[in-house]
């Protein structure tokens, strides 16, 4: 399975609701919280240029947030994307 990463804020409901998803699927997520370093957010924007969490990578593949990732998983290719 590949490595998940997630730039996250501890108080972000999509954030949750990711962990969530990927946990029931036997995921472990990386989190990355920017709210206690906020030169991560910094690079989240340089890498993603998006400012919301949560942003989720799913080995490099950039994802998106929670709606991208749900809607992966309601179309069938979220696991493959995690077994590739």
């Amino acid at each position: 399975m590949k490595a998940v990463r997630m730039y996250s804020t501890h108080y972000c409901p999509f954030c949750v609701m990711a962990k969530r998803l990927l946990s029931a699927k036997g995921v472990q997520v990386e989190e990355i919280r920017v709210d206690d370093a906020p030169e991560r957010r910094d690079e989240m924007v340089r890498i993603t240029g998006r400012r919301t969490v949560p942003q989720i990578f799913v080995g490099e593949t950039h994802v998106g947030g929670f709606d991208d990732l749900h809607a992966l998983d309601r179309a069938g290719r979220l696991d493959p994307l995690l077994n590739d």
